[in-house]
């Protein structure tokens, strides 16, 4: 691979706040629930693997952005590797992980919404959230940036908010009563209560709380000296991986994980206990807010590969035409099409549609990051340490993927998942036939 000089302004200071923000969301606010319900209080061996694999990923993806940074990133990366199939492929693999996760985030939004308004039908309260959600995008790059800066500020605030008060009760207790002690003994005594198994069934939801990091590949070419980041992710990593096991164990401390729910927050359900005056609101007013900044950032994430797609002619070419507001008006109407057929499935199946989604949504995108893997061992000359590392991430990767078989509302997401790569697979043959026929004109 050749190398390129960048000219990005960035520092890689800013581009790991960057990943912390666009990392964290509703994958972790509210998909830890299904971690807890599967792992127990074993979550936390969980969450350690997964930021592991997810280094060892970012790692690759980095290494390859360092050496030549491109703008397609990952996508550009598996073309060069093994042909137009590969960059075809990632693409839309990468398009429908994306498309799922902005399915499922906005599921959350509407279960957030529920703790106000517990009658409320799900397809509605996501129905105003879509919209919301368009005319966001619809204010053009500086109206979506000056959003994210706001939103990203505010879901750190709504974690940081919840480790302050977990740690006064925990330390504390309210109005001098240790309330939680019970909990805590609970957890420790069972904390090994859902075996290994547990731990495997687990993984796929704590490495969907780490879903973003491939967005860091795109960015490299912004910083001023693309040799510094490295550096960025291991911190994005550590500080990610230090709040989440943070959080996670208060909240273990304060209830028994039993208590937890998979259509609840975990750290609103460690804290609604303790009727503090309108804490819990706050934090889920928050909460909201959070889940509307990584749908609002998953949908400029679609807008942004299918143009991309259309302009390499992976797509319908009309799909990159723009409008007057300079934004692509059909790729718009792909967008809200995904959208609301998000919620007409949320309407006839209401009751196990998010964990449905973050499943074949998670899965999508770890077999992104299995590619990512892939392709660095083919393009980079590793060292022996280099291809322990890169063997490593695909066996967790490989595993995770294999614990989805082992319980029956995950492995139907699993089948999902499956059905969108049997697709991909059918388009990309067409697409190569296509392609030898131009070749022999």
């Amino acid at each position: 691979m050749t190398s390129k000089t960048s000219k990005g302004r960035m520092s890689w200071w800013q581009l790991s706040l960057l990943g912390v923000g666009c990392t964290l969301g509703t994958g972790f606010f509210l998909g830890t629930s299904m971690a807890i319900e599967k792992s127990g209080p074993a979550v936390l061996i969980s969450f350690l693997v997964a930021a592991i694999g997810t280094y060892f990923v970012y790692d690759a993806l980095v290494m390859m952005s360092v050496d030549n940074p491109e703008k397609g990133s990952f996508r550009t990366y598996a073309k060069q590797a093994f042909g137009k199939w590969a960059g075809f492929s990632n693409g839309w693999v990468y398009l429908m992980s994306e498309m799922l996760i902005m399915g499922s985030q906005l599921m959350a939004l509407g279960i957030f919404t529920r703790f106000w308004f517990p009658s409320l039908p799900l397809w509605i309260a996501t129905s105003i959230y879509a919209v919301l959600g368009l005319l966001v995008i619809l204010t053009g790059m500086k109206g979506f940036e000056n959003f994210q800066h706001i939103f990203g500020v505010l879901k750190t605030a709504a974690i940081v908010m919840f480790i302050v008060v977990a740690i006064m009760l925990v330390f504390k207790g309210l109005n001098g009563e240790a309330r939680h002690m019970d909990a805590f003994i609970e957890n420790y005594r069972s904390f090994f209560s859902e075996g290994v198994t547990g731990i495997w069934l687990g993984l796929l939801y704590a490495f969907y709380a780490f879903g973003g990091i491939e967005v860091m590949g795109l960015l490299v070419i912004d910083l001023k000296d693309p040799k510094q980041a490295p550096k960025a992710g291991k911190v994005m990593i550590v500080v990610l991986t230090t709040i989440y096991v943070m959080a996670i164990a208060l909240a273990l401390m304060l209830v028994p994980w039993g208590d937890f729910h998979v259509d609840k927050s975990p750290f609103i359900s460690a804290l609604e206990n303790f009727h503090i005056p309108y804490v819990t609101d706050i934090i889920n007013g928050i909460l909201i807010i959070a889940g509307f900044s990584t749908m609002v950032a998953s949908l400029y994430a679609v807008l942004t590969i299918i143009t991309t797609l259309a302009e390499d002619r992976d797509a319908p070419a009309c799909l990159a035409k723009k409008g007057k507001m300079n934004v692509p008006l059909p790729a718009l109407l792909f967008l809200a099409s995904g959208l609301i057929i998000t919620i007409v499935i949320g309407f006839l199946i209401p009751e196990k549609i998010f964990e449905y989604l973050i499943t074949a949504a998670g899965l999508m995108l770890i077999y992104n990051w299995l590619f990512i893997l892939v392709t660095y061992a083919k393009l980079m000359d590793l060292t022996t340490a280099q291809h322990v590392k890169n063997g490593i991430g695909m066996v967790l990767i490989v595993f995770t993927v294999s614990g989805t078989l082992g319980e029956k509302t995950s492995r139907l997401g699993f089948y999902v998942s499956l059905l969108f790569i049997v697709l991909i697979v059918i388009a990309t043959l067409l697409m190569m036939k296509k392609w030898r026929k131009h070749q022999r004109i």
